[in-house]
């Protein structure tokens, strides 16, 4: 759905929603497989498109980021099927709804290893669910939903407000309940305290202010609410990823490195997916970590990388994930001991992933440093401590 200006007339607004609506019946009308086929050449097109060529390039660059051993023509591949799913989530997303039903979901959304996290759920404990931008993350939402755990997933409200309502009447009607991000810390405690599921979108740029903790082992600013409400409310997390699967197998052949490579795409021939828990783990585990909020955030993050890597082709590469960096590195300094402390601590950190941390970091301390402008000073050094809490 496109951002549109909040000062539109409201009679202008009517228009431009009334419009979107009628776009929206007539996809809806098509053929779904089809109208998936038509959306996946489009955003192929748009991502190949020249006005295009400074987002696929960032996408690029994290790509490499994420995957170091993949030559420039993978790279620029996944890059283009980013935006391939991009189009296709879109399509999806309008005909969620209508197929997306109590009678029709079960052959439309296959369950992995979910016993644990609907046991989470019964359990009468405060759930905070999680997922990334992988995937198709409101499938999610109305999955469980319709297995009788109604979501409370927080999201930014359009700007366009008669749009706003619709998407959110349209979710309702299956149990997704849109939480306006702006007034949530009024409501998050309610709705954790009455044991339904809170739903977050956790791998956003968090600001200069946010948790660092590793993304495909660089640091990543990372929102502080989501462990502040799981410490105060004891609350299990649980990370998950619903999955497109499903259509033909196709297989093509990528120069990358002077090696021949084959990777395997999908004709699209309907709306399914395959919906998994990545991980879950509860106040007993981050509670018996040395600092529980850097844990729970760093768990997390770690749980997300796994669902990319398992489908690189449905992650939104083109946002800026790593747009924020840590004080230390806009301070010219090295990655300072307290934070290499709390990184040994993880229970999953290796010292190649610490080596990999701080090549990063070099990096990144270089690159701030070159863009800011000549003979500026550093920045100054504040009273607070290294965590950057």
């Amino acid at each position: 759905m496109p951002k549109v200006r909040a000062q539109l007339h409201p009679a202008l607004g009517q228009i431009i929603y009334r419009a979107i609506r009628g776009a929206v019946c007539v996809a809806g009308m098509g053929d779904l497989a089809q109208t998936l086929s038509i959306a996946k050449r489009a955003g192929r097109a748009f991502g190949d498109a020249g006005f295009n060529r400074k987002r696929l390039a960032r996408a690029e660059e994290n790509i490499a980021v994420a995957f170091p051993q993949w030559g420039p023509d993978l790279r620029r591949e996944y890059a283009v099927r980013s935006y391939e799913h991009l189009f296709m989530l879109g399509v999806e997303v309008l005909f969620t709804p209508r197929l997306l039903t109590h009678e029709g979901w079960a052959g439309r959304v296959n369950l992995h290893n979910l016993e644990p996290a609907v046991r989470a759920m019964v359990s009468g404990r405060p759930v905070i669910f999680i997922c990334g931008h992988c995937g198709n993350w409101e499938m999610a939402g109305y999955s469980l939903s319709l297995l009788g755990f109604p979501v409370h997933a927080l999201y930014r409200p359009l700007d366009l407000k008669p749009a706003d309502e619709w998407v959110r009447e349209q979710r309702g009607r299956r149990g997704l309940v849109l939480v306006d991000k702006f007034g949530a810390a009024r409501l998050m405690p309610q709705i954790l305290s009455s044991g339904m599921p809170l739903g977050f979108v956790a791998d956003q740029n968090a600001g200069d202010r946010g948790i660092f903790v590793p993304f495909f082992n660089r640091m990543a600013s990372t929102y502080k609410a989501i462990g502040l409400s799981a410490t105060r409310y004891n609350a299990t997390i649980i990370v998950g990823m619903a999955r497109r699967s499903g259509g033909q197998t196709l297989s093509s052949r990528l120069e990358s490195d002077g090696r021949s490579i084959v990777t395997l795409a999908r004709e699209p021939d309907g709306l399914r997916y395959d919906l998994s828990m990545v991980d879950i783990f509860g106040p007993e585990d981050y509670f018996a970590q040395p600092d529980p909020l850097f844990y729970i955030a760093a768990r997390y993050r770690r749980a997300i990388e796994q669902s990319v890597r398992e489908a690189p082709e449905q992650f939104l590469w083109m946002h800026r994930y790593w747009k924020s960096r840590p004080r230390w590195e806009r301070q010219g300094r090295a990655v300072p001991e307290s934070i290499v402390r709390k990184l040994r601590e993880l229970p999953w950190m290796t010292e190649a992933d610490l080596d990999a941390i701080r090549a990063h970091a070099e990096h990144d301390t270089r690159a701030y440093a070159d863009s800011r402008p000549a003979g500026s000073p550093p920045e100054r050094e504040t009273p607070e401590s290294d965590d950057d809490f």
